[in-house]
């Protein structure tokens, strides 16, 4: 039933891409859909782009193994689009066209600016990527039950190819109608999963915490801070540098602003992310009932072992409320709950390569031409999800062996470190330099690289990606409370030693357009 469900769908949304594709010559529709989704649609499509499998599976699992810590998680992850919607989102549409790199260039209109930005944006995206590839063996041989690595090989590659599909045919509008598909499948379901899980324990939240804490293993210690990152101040400082890199890195993701794009003005830019913040707060209730679910049913030492990183929790949870399909209608609602993840991985993975090309067709292949035919930027945006898509695929059947965690870490660190810096100091700092913003982007980058391989998450424990090895020396599972203030400091750095002349005319230039970018005005 599972196979027949997957292809189904499979079926079912690269018709939708084709039929919404735009034409050869329509840039427009292609970048932004014309912005012509309502805000109820478009703040689903914001959503489905924020949940992403990794965050999906991963605060599901967090939840699990670690209890409190993963409630904080779940809500640092709320918060972060929560974050997009009062600070960024408005004024990421007003001075935005396409892409990121069109809101840095409003101000600071200059090639390097465009071709860094593109290269922050696929270096942020890329290890989300590989993770959402490297997890659809994993998913289909957890429903499908086989493990041979060759066929789960195989699936990352047939599946890859198919999400590359979703984003050179679909564009904008093609991925946002699958993105509206899974929201409502995965939502849907994980309100059944949750429902049923609240009736297994007569509809008393307090006793599903009692009967996940009872059968956690730990006791007590399961619903207080420190399972995850430990006890002592260190472990605390730990914890709160990962939950505020969350919150600055969800909110920064490109994959996540290129949806503000699509808006067609300031008040839908408002609606579609008050829709959306409520979709994934109403999601943040789902998930930890469910995550509570699998540790009160199948039990702490289970999760962990069908995975150390607690990633399958959500499915082993929905089967455990579910029961062991014999019924048809157990067997259909399983199904419903394995297709809105299998759903989530084709769709992030979609939204992530469009990102990416659209960056390096409209900032980097575009601009080296004064003008450039639509017909054929079109054709590089779409060779671009190809170029972008094969080697991200090829990666992905190579890192699917390792622990995945640090590339998750990785990608949050990055947006946490560089883009968050980069676009609080470019859309309202009236003094920011160009060389400011190439010392952020650039400086936030290389922070985050460097410090990565030392951090705990890559040797020195279990989990580890490298568990048998021991190189760590940064005491911390991110980068965050090093890299996020060395994003901010370089930014302002770079401006100071741009001088005093440099910076008023960076002033003057920001004043012409602040207007448009604060407030969507238009100077005549």
């Amino acid at each position: 039933m599972s196979l027949v469900a997957f292809s189904t769908v499979v079926t079912v949304t690269l018709l939708l891409c084709v039929m919404t594709g735009p034409d050869r010559d329509d840039l427009d529709a292609f970048y932004t859909g014309y912005g012509s989704l309502s805000p109820l649609r478009n703040g689903l499509a914001i959503a489905g782009d924020y949940l992403s499998a990794a965050t999906v599976l991963g605060t599901g699992g967090v939840i699990a193994l670690c209890g409190y810590d993963g409630v904080v998680l779940a809500l640092s992850t709320a918060l972060s689009l929560m974050l997009l919607m009062f600070l960024l989102a408005e004024p990421l549409r007003n001075a935005g066209r396409f892409t990121l790199g069109d809101a840095l260039a409003r101000r600071l209109p200059d090639r390097c600016v465009r071709v860094t930005a593109c290269v922050v944006t696929i270096a942020t995206l890329l290890p989300l990527m590989l993770v959402q590839l490297a997890a659809t063996g994993q998913l289909m041989a957890f429903v499908l039950g086989f493990s041979d690595e060759s066929l789960k090989t195989g699936c990352v590659i047939a599946l890859g190819t198919l999400m590359i599909a979703y984003a050179a045919i679909g564009g904008m509008r093609g991925t946002a109608l699958v993105q509206i598909v899974k929201i409502v499948l995965l939502v849907g379901s994980g309100a059944v999963v949750a429902l049923l899980t609240l009736r297994r324990f007569d509809w008393e939240p307090g006793a599903l915490i009692s009967a996940a804490a009872q059968h956690s293993g730990t006791g007590p210690d399961f619903l207080r801070s420190g399972l995850q990152f430990g006890a002592g101040p260190l472990s605390r400082l730990d914890m709160i540098a990962s939950e505020l890199t969350v919150v600055l890195g969800g909110a920064c993701l490109p994959h996540v602003t290129m949806r503000v794009y699509t808006a067609s003005s300031a008040r839908q830019v408002r609606r579609s992310m008050s829709w959306a913040v409520t979709v994934v707060a109403l999601f943040t209730l789902v998930v930890t009932v469910v995550g509570f679910g699998a540790t009160a049913l199948v039990g702490r030492p289970a999760i962990a072992a069908a995975d150390p990183q607690g990633n399958t929790a959500y499915l082993l949870g929905s089967r455990a409320v579910l029961g062991t399909g014999v019924s048809t209608l157990e067997a259909f609602l399983f199904t419903l709950v394995t297709t809105a993840i299998f759903l989530t991985l084709l769709a992030s993975v979609a939204g992530m390569i469009l990102a990416c090309a659209n960056s390096l067709a409209h900032d980097v292949l575009a601009t080296r031409a004064r003008e450039m035919p639509a017909r054929r930027e079109l054709a590089l945006a779409r060779l671009s999800a190809l170029a972008i898509g094969v080697p991200a695929v090829l990666l992905a059947t190579l890192a699917q062996r390792y622990s995945l965690q640090p590339l998750v870490t990785l990608s949050f660190c990055l947006g946490a470190s560089a883009l968050a810096p980069a676009l609080v100091y470019g859309l309202f700092w009236r003094r920011y330099t160009r060389a400011g913003l190439l010392s952020t982007l650039i400086g936030g980058t290389l922070t985050v690289l460097l410090l990565m391989p030392g951090t705990r998450l890559v040797s020195g424990s279990p989990a580890a990606a490298f568990p048998h090895a021991d190189f760590d020396w940064f005491p911390f599972t991110t980068t965050g409370i090093v890299s996020i203030p060395a994003g901010f400091l370089l930014g302002w750095l770079g401006t100071i030693a741009s001088g005093r002349a440099q910076a008023e005319q960076q002033r003057r230039r920001y004043e012409a357009v602040e207007g448009r970018i604060l407030a969507g005005a238009v100077r005549r």
